[in-house]
């Protein structure tokens, strides 16, 4: 564990005006507050404070960040409280701890719900400022190397999926290389040890067998370059990471022997024309491997990432990967973002805000999310970063991710840009929206005032931010149409009632149908939330008592009537019932006047009557006595309506509910519940119960609706 004048002087090694004394005090508050806690391997908690800070002083952050870390844990773990921090080490501190503190207080449904919403919050915190990141990421990384302690293997796993699918991206975006890789070497051995140790005893075996095969390489690239003219070079070479290596066999489908370039040579210079000039001389001395150049020079990573990139058969006929960079290019690839704070007039000075475009997307899809979880999978889109460049036509660079598409292009540049896209030109020809988009291409996009995003182009998109937008668009679309059947379903109860419907009079029951105004009454009607009978009562409380269901006990009538009948009280005959016995209709098959039916005597309730094919019979096969053989009176007229249940499969176009539903009304039907199984891009599935006469009613319901285009098929709903 790091000694307090230990911390306080690596600080002073890089940064001489720093508070010693805000460092000392943090340092002491800390160890007393953590006290006698402890982690789950046994140390001290105050351990993990302190060797988060040592993290942070090897990146030379701050003093604001280094006390920072040294409290992270406080207000969470020890019940200090945020206004204490601030009374005693400034508002700075007090800021930038309460953006690091863990939420884990929150209590949420489930894991990924938790995740998410600790996430969404990380990044509402680092807008504001990105310390509270590299603080977050440095106590992740101090926690990743202590994982092992834990007992419990699902947790260990979850926390280093999460560590691979947000921290180990976010590290990247933020340009420290040396913290991504390990992240991800850490959190590999966790979730693929096997993988692990198997490349590790292979890249063992080849250092056996090659010797020192990258000593010889240094050797020889150093000679080439100082015969070129290029004397004062520092050049060191490494294997790539066990993950890097792994993450390249999976992506390309690849055995280990298959993989040619596992190392890589860092070649640093002066200034950047002896970069292009290094690269001139290894290019005119060694093959190059095609596909393989990229110039991160000249059109940088959104992270401030400069450098050169070749592949090249070299020394000895190996395959290598060579970078090729400054002083200063290899500082930012080491730190990031880091590297741009500055000790000289002794204030830190932010980097500059270009870099942090990614950030922007990230807010702009955290608008647009509907919840937590639906940000989170968005935001692991628009992390991961394998990465194509494009071109507007004045020559801006927009950076995408790999299988983008001119969708995300146009969403890129501007959200309105994506909106109203209709078509694009890649290279001054003119490409379907789902082509995929490669480096260096030009695009143009084409828009329309009229246009409005395809839930379609959800389908190819790969971006985070433009899935976000397209299904908030859906989703506003879907309301819509919920309104307008909500409103057409009220209208036509209105008008059986004899009332003119006016939109206004839901505004006084709103609140009762926990809806903020008359729209989101609509909505929830046309959503199914409600009935719209349950919003006419409200309206009109003294009208009429509601109209029992269908499949609620009625009893039948002790009129006078012939041995072996009986009559609902609707006045629908039904021949075989006894007098006076209670009578209702099965939920399961939803029986009407001219299907085949049967009676089940329950004890206490009557008897339940069910359609002859109904599948609930069979748990009845056992029990021959409590059926009864019934009959729908021949030649009644049925008076009141019965609930009859279809299936729909709709297509999910506008205007599709609304030919559903006055279909079924200008049939003579009413429908009076709604519910949704299943829906996707292109359709939804639901179910309809729908008030009806009698069989023949429901079947001429179901030929109109064959016949519309918007219906891919319907049938009579059983056993749901």
């Amino acid at each position: 564990m790091i000694r307090q004048y230990e911390l306080v002087e690596r600080v002073r090694a890089y940064d001489p005006a720093v508070d010693e004394d805000l460092l000392n005090r943090a340092y002491v508050f800390a160890m007393k507050a953590h006290g006698t806690q402890t982690r789950a391997s046994g140390d001290p908690y105050f351990a993990h404070p302190i060797e988060v800070a040592g993290i942070l002083t090897g990146m030379k952050l701050d003093g604001a960040s280094i006390v920072t870390a040294l409290l992270h844990d406080v207000v969470e773990d020890t019940g200090t409280p945020l206004t204490e921090i601030e009374r005693l080490f400034g508002p700075e501190v007090a800021r930038l701890v309460d953006g690091v503190t863990k939420l884990s207080r929150i209590e949420f449904q489930n894991d990924q719900a938790k995740q998410a919403e600790n996430f969404r919050k990380l990044v509402l915190a680092m807008s504001d400022d990105i310390r509270v990141l590299l603080v977050k990421l440095a106590d992740r990384l101090h926690n990743m190397r202590t994982l092992h302690f834990l007992k419990n293997p699902e947790k260990r796993r979850r926390i280093a999926r999460e560590t691979l699918e947000i921290y180990a991206p976010l590290a990247e975006r933020v340009g420290t290389h040396r913290m991504k890789d390990e992240l991800e070497d850490l959190a590999f051995g966790e979730l693929h040890p096997d993988a692990r140790d198997s490349i590790l005893s292979r890249l063992g075996y080849l250092r056996r067998e090659g010797g020192s095969i990258v000593d010889r390489v240094i050797v020889e690239l150093r000679r080439v370059l100082e015969e070129g003219g290029l004397p004062d070079v520092h050049i060191t070479g490494r294997e790539k990471s066990p993950y890097s290596i792994w993450n390249k066999m999976q992506r390309k489908d690849v055995a280990f022997e298959q993989l040619s370039d596992i190392m890589a040579f860092r070649v640093v210079v002066g200034d950047i024309g002896q970069c292009y000039q290094a690269l001139g001389l290894f290019h005119s001395r060694y093959p190059v491997v095609p596909g393989r150049f990229k110039d991160y020079i000249s059109t940088p990573k959104p992270n401030g990432y400069r450098s050169l990139h070749t592949g090249v058969i070299g020394p000895e006929r190996q395959r290598i990967e060579i970078q090729i960079r400054t002083p200063d290019m290899h500082e930012v690839a080491e730190l990031g973002v880091a590297a741009h704070w500055s000790y000289k007039q002794g204030a830190p000075r932010a980097p500059d805000g270009r870099q942090f475009r990614w950030l922007r997307e990230l807010l702009d899809i955290l608008e647009h999310a509907q919840r937590p979880e639906e940000f989170l999978e968005h935001t692991k889109l628009e992390l991961y970063q394998d990465q194509v460049f494009c071109f507007t036509p004045k020559g801006d660079l927009i950076a995408l991710p790999r299988g983008a598409t001119p969708v995300d292009f146009a969403y890129a540049v501007h959200s309105q840009v994506g909106d109203t896209t209709v078509g694009a030109k890649i290279n001054g020809r003119m490409m379907p929206l789902r082509s995929q988009l490669q480096n260096g291409d030009q695009v143009e996009i084409v828009t329309s005032k009229a246009q409005t995003p395809s839930p379609e182009w959800e389908r190819f998109v790969a971006t985070g931010k433009a899935r976000a937008r397209i299904r908030r668009f859906v989703r506003t679309q879907q309301r819509a149409q919920y309104v307008n059947l909500g409103r057409a379903m009220l209208e036509k109860v209105w008008r059986q009632e004899g009332y003119d419907f006016a939109e206004k009079a839901l505004d006084g029951v709103a609140r009762s149908f926990q809806s903020q105004s008359a729209e989101d009454v609509l909505a929830a009607v046309g959503a199914v939330t409600f009935s719209p009978r349950e919003v006419f009562h409200a309206v009109f409380p003294g009208h009429r008592p509601p109209p029992t269901p269908a499949n609620e006990l009625k009893v039948v009538p002790l009129a006078p009537r012939a041995k072996g009948k009986g009559r609902k009280e609707s006045g629908v005959p039904i021949r075989g019932l006894i007098p006076g016995m209670a009578v209702h209709y099965a939920g399961c098959c939803h029986p009407l006047p001219g299907d085949r039916i049967v009676g089940i005597i329950t004890t206490g309730k009557g008897v339940t009557i069910h359609t002859i094919d109904c599948e609930t019979l069979e748990s009845f096969n056992d029990t021959p006595e409590r059926w009864i053989d019934l009959s729908w009176e021949a030649g009644q007229e049925t008076p009141d309506n019965h609930v009859g249940r279809i299936s729909v499969v709709i297509a999910n176009e506008p205007g599709s509910l609304g030919s559903l539903s006055t279909i079924i009304g200008k049939n003579g039907g009413n429908i009076s519940n709604l519910k949704i199984t299943h829906r996707s891009a292109d359709f939804f599935e639901m179910l309809l119960d729908i008030d009806v006469k009698d069989v023949k009613h429901l079947t001429n319901i179901i030929a109109a609706l064959r016949a519309s285009p918007v219906i891919n098929s319907v049938d009579r709903a059983r056993g749901r």
